[in-house]
């Protein structure tokens, strides 16, 4: 596509080099032979960040992370403050030991490659849910937020729902929309918008998931990719870890963890007491918000980004949108539309396996 933004091997490698040099520099009198430091690639995310695990040749030294995130489209200066600011408030994020906002490097605390992702099975997840939650708790009842943390307002949620309309629906099943079918979107968006809106206003990672969770060597879980935290919903980190894009639960356990938090959080004063069926539309619709925009972020991944590995989580991410959107009258003109005229062209496609049974265990 003429629009891809999937950097070259020759661009990566040259901002590698250029990553080392400054690593090395900026490590002197931090670390024994600084100077020896050697970049190990660890990829990159769904952003335009890339990671490199940062070790010199000295035994018993603990390694660190080298991160290359391009000033074009990374905000640097906040991540550093958004770490400091998360440290400040009880939450284990990682530690910054050198930046440079201009060149878009930093060196940051290495909380090692135990992803929470691969630590969940049926006897753990009680456990380690616990753990994460307890987390988001101390996240959500942070105060003094900073003042650059943009506003999760309507215009940024429609933002994100028309990634939808463009990359999955346009670009990835070469669907177009009817006008009529236009005004049913924007009908069901605005719906999901308002719901958002009404909710507490709180600070949010955005992205707090198995894969942006790390069980630590202290034994705490630390807190990464921060750098698109916002104002917005109480709701929106809750249902980003349990109704995960990368893992799915049975809807009863998920429904008895979020009720548990919505308690815990209105014990403490994080929201006020509102009734139940209040409580889990919010749950519900601020994470169908979500899926409907992932289903767009992970096609425009694939198409424009390169990264096709994404693909593969878009049927766990159908089911959350049908699933959910089946359980509310409000939006059955919606499912009918979706199942009469998308389910078709996405059954389809190379990708595809049977949505209903996406995150069971042996499907």
């Amino acid at each position: 596509m003429s629009d891809t933004r999937d950097p070259s091997a020759d661009s990566i490698e040259s901002r590698k080099q250029a990553l080392t040099h400054w690593a090395r520099q900026n490590l002197q009198g931090v670390i024994p032979e600084a100077g020896r430091l050697v970049l190990e690639s660890l990829g990159s995310d769904a952003g335009f960040r890339r990671y490199y695990r940062a070790q010199a040749p000295v035994t018993g030294q603990p390694p660190f992370l080298a991160v290359d995130a391009p000033p074009e489209t990374e905000d640097t200066a906040l991540f550093v403050k958004l770490a400091r600011y998360l440290r400040d408030q009880g939450v284990n994020a990682p530690t910054v030991i050198a930046a440079d906002a201009t060149q878009g490097f930093l060196v940051v605390e290495d909380f090692g490659d135990r992803l929470l992702r691969n630590e969940l099975t049926q006897d753990t997840a009680c456990t380690l849910y616990g753990e994460a939650l307890m987390v988001l708790l101390r996240l959500q009842q942070a105060t003094d937020i900073p003042a650059e943390l943009p506003q999760y307002d309507q215009a940024m949620l429609r933002r994100e729902l028309q990634i939808f309309s463009e990359w999955f629906v346009a670009r990835l099943l070469g669907y177009s929309l009817s006008q009529a079918e236009q005004a049913l979107l924007q009908r069901v968006f605005t719906q999901l918008e308002t719901t958002a809106l009404e909710q507490p206003q709180l600070l949010v990672h955005r992205d707090y998931h198995s894969r942006n969770l790390l069980l630590c060597d202290s034994g705490q879980i630390g807190v990464i990719d921060f750098q698109g935290a916002v104002r917005g919903p109480f709701a929106y980190d809750l249902v980003s870890l349990l109704r995960d894009c990368y893992i799915r639960w049975p809807q009863e356990d998920v429904r008895r963890w979020a009720l548990s938090y919505g308690n815990m959080a209105m014990d403490v004063g994080v929201i006020p007491a509102v009734d139940e069926a209040t409580y889990l539309r919010w749950f519900d619709w601020v994470g169908l918000q979500r899926h409907i925009k992932v289903l767009g972020i992970f096609a425009r991944l694939h198409l424009r980004d390169g990264k096709h590995h994404y693909l593969a989580d878009l049927p766990l991410v159908l089911r959350y949108t049908l699933d959910v959107a089946r359980n509310y009258p409000q939006l059955d003109e919606f499912v009918t539309w979706f199942e009469q005229q998308l389910l078709p062209l996405i059954e389809q496609q190379p990708w595809y396996t049977d949505y209903r049974r996406a995150g069971d265990v042996n499907a």
